[in-house]
């Protein structure tokens, strides 16, 4: 049975904006190099949504996040994917995470946070230097909140300090993204696998 993977495209456009995303043609590459391990992803732009500011799994009426959860939950793989601003994940990367704190307090029947056994990945895009910053926030959020992170799970990109092109407009992807794309997916699928086979053990073990 394949594997799930769904991957949440924090960039601040929504799908009708006229502007290509460079988060997206990440995901895109991801996808398709997830693809030869046998998992599906499900792509969700988070802008499209509506997702309440809060901590809780579900802020009341309007609320998109309830939705997204679900399909959180019904994944095995998580891959997370933002540009950078202000050297910073965007406002809806951050937004997304502080719904999943929420985990903290939620746990399956056997004790265990009912995000253990899924495993998460990052995508980053930007124009300037902080990929290695950003990814270390998200690593860090990820693993407070029940997922784990393979080795190698980061693909990025940055463009030149002060400059006009992103990813989005290459007309070639750089062989080492290649290379990071291929590792994260081979090494996330893998993992996902293996946890899928065998969760982690519950409370009273």
């Amino acid at each position: 049975m394949p594997l799930k993977a769904v991957a949440l495209n924090a960039t601040l456009k929504t799908s009708d904006a006229k502007d290509p995303s460079s988060t997206d043609r990440m995901i895109g590459l991801i996808d398709k190099a997830l693809s030869e391990y046998d998992v599906v992803t499900e792509v969700l732009r988070l802008a499209d949504f509506n997702i309440k500011p809060g901590v809780t799994s579900d802020e009341g009426a309007g609320d998109d996040w309830p939705d997204i959860r679900a399909k959180l939950l019904g994944a095995d793989i998580l891959l997370l994917a933002t540009p950078i601003w202000l050297g910073q994940p965007s406002s809806l990367c951050k937004r997304a995470l502080e719904r999943m704190d929420a985990f903290l307090e939620e746990t399956d029947d056997q004790g265990r946070m009912v995000s253990y056994g899924r495993v998460a990945a990052v995508a980053v895009v930007g124009n300037e230097d902080g990929a290695h910053h950003v990814s270390a926030e998200l690593y860090q959020a990820l693993n407070d909140v029940g997922f784990t992170i393979p080795a190698n799970a980061v693909a990025y990109w940055v463009g030149e300090a002060m400059g006009s092109t992103n990813f989005v407009d290459l007309g070639k992807v750089p062989k080492v993204v290649t290379k990071a794309v291929d590792m994260l997916a081979r090494n996330t699928a893998h993992l996902a696998g293996l946890l899928k086979a065998k969760q982690y053990p519950d409370e009273g073990s």
